[in-house]
């Protein structure tokens, strides 16, 4: 099956309400929330919630899982988000790393030029101080007339210490990677691993986005999961191949439709300037099909110079030919902010007039939150029938008892069906229900989120049942 794609505009006007709808589901259940909101927020900067933040971690522990845990041939790696600003001299990010800028003379918005072309389906094709062609020579907001293009470098600025002069000047790292590759050699030493291996890293970035948007998509501060894989040159075609097919199957596994996932070659003008090759997996949320995660042959680039720039030499010995060679490097790297989005939009599902039919209110439209069972991020609801003290004080038993192992909510409040309604839309798999027969036959109803179906368990096996069900 082909997955190759081109990009895709929202079908229809619901698309983009769906988009409107899990913002506003976002905020409304505590997933996220704007950014210094009290003080009227600051653009493009969100804050995790409750809910949210379990999601993220349950997605960093699935990827960490996948990459480090189960493989004995890749490490994992926390470097420091300021590094030596001769780093990103040598990774070539003072020089590269920005992108084409435009101002409206009018209003004084700016835009990115690449972005204005594409919405009109041309491919942009122009260098710095060139002024783009009339008819695309206007501002989308205002109509006025644009600058001429401009490079604007996307990293941060800051200063170490008490001076605030160049010689101070340093800078918030853009990406994970470089943290990686100036610490190829200690790892490599430390941990006696051979070619190939690989440095697994979990952190957050900054860029300086001309045009963030679409909710966490596009935004200033994020967070990266990003693997580099040291190879032989003469294999890299071989693992290419391979993590490009493993990067993709891990979000199916996790439950990304299939149908929603595309790859899309980077074509040889649109190249980084590190990238030997690049495939980008594609997602298609509402407001466009995007990036979700890049896979490259990045070459021996970054290690040649970086070995260039430290005078630190980083060839290995090849024990076949027993010359020395620079590994290259295959990459994978992928934004936690733009998977989570991703399992959100697959995960919602609206259903028009409810589940159940027991009582007038359950006839209203219903949302679930279809989540993987280990991304959801409260497994198991505890609903104790009634406020009563003897119901109450067997709920929060079992509470106490399941929150050992599992993330897990206690809710007393309003009515059964609305407490149900409530975990569905926010994705939890399981409810169990403490009732006034629990305190006879010793058991409760557990509610699978999906089927609906529901099973009497005894408490004291309560535990082994989630077990069996959740690991």
């Amino acid at each position: 099956m082909s997955l190759k794609g081109k990009k895709k505009q929202p079908s229809s006007q619901s698309e983009n309400n769906k988009m409107e709808k899990i913002v506003s589901l976002c905020k409304r259940r505590g997933f996220i929330f704007p950014s210094s909101e009290i003080y009227g927020g600051l653009s493009s900067s969100y804050d995790y919630g409750p809910l949210g933040v379990e999601l993220k971690n349950n997605i960093k522990k699935e990827w960490w899982k996948e990459m480090v845990q189960q493989r004995d041939e890749i490490v994992g790696l926390d470097s420091a988000i300021l590094m030596h600003p001769k780093i990103w001299e040598a990774s070539g990010h003072l020089e590269g790393f920005t992108d084409p800028l435009v101002d409206c003379k009018f209003c004084k918005k700016r835009f990115r030029a690449d972005h204005l072309l594409e919405t009109k389906s041309i491919k942009p094709e122009f260098q710095p101080a060139t002024s783009l062609k009339k008819d695309d020579n206007k501002c989308p907001e205002c109509g006025g007339e644009l600058t001429k293009v401009r490079n604007f470098n996307l990293m941060f600025k800051t200063f170490m210490g008490v001076l605030e002069d160049k010689s101070a000047q340093i800078y918030l790292r853009p990406e994970t990677a470089q943290g990686i590759y100036v610490n190829f050699e200690s790892i490599r030493l430390t941990t006696n691993k051979k070619i190939p291996f690989g440095i697994a890293q979990i952190g957050k970035a900054f860029r300086n986005e001309i045009t963030p948007g679409n909710f966490i998509f596009r935004t200033r501060e994020f967070e990266q999961m990003e693997m580099q894989y040291f190879i032989h040159p003469k294999e890299a075609a071989k693992y290419f191949e391979y993590w490009k097919k493993q990067r993709l199957e891990w979000y199916i596994n996790l439950g990304l439709n299939r149908k929603n996932l595309k790859y899309r070659e980077h074509q040889k003008n649109e190249l980084a300037h590190y990238a030997k090759v690049a495939w980008d997996i594609e997602y298609n949320f509402p407001f466009d099909q995007s990036e979700l995660e890049g896979i490259h042959n990045r070459g021996d680039f970054d290690l040649s110079r970086h070995q260039q720039y430290s005078g630190k030499d980083l060839k290995v010995l090849d024990e076949e030919t027993k010359k020395e060679y620079l590994p290259h490097i295959i990459e994978t790297s992928g934004g936690i902010d733009r998977s989570l989005l991703a399992f959100l939009v697959d995960a919602y599902t609206e259903i028009e007039g409810g589940r159940t039919t027991t009582t007038k209110s359950t006839k209203e439209m219903e949302v679930v939150l279809k989540l993987d069972k280990r991304l959801a991020p409260v497994k198991i609801a505890v609903l104790p029938l009634s406020k009563k003290e003897n119901l109450e004080k067997v709920s929060q038993e079992i509470y106490t008892k399941l929150s050992q192992q599992y993330m897990c909510h206690y809710d007393s409040t309003q009515a059964i069906g609305r407490r149900y309604r409530r975990q569905d839309e926010i994705g939890t798999p399981y409810c169990v229900t403490v009732d006034f027969d629990s305190l006879e036959d010793k058991k409760v109803t557990v509610r699978d989120r999906d089927t609906m179906k529901q099973e009497r368990i005894a408490i004291a096996e309560i535990m082994d049942y989630f077990i069996n069900k959740l690991n």
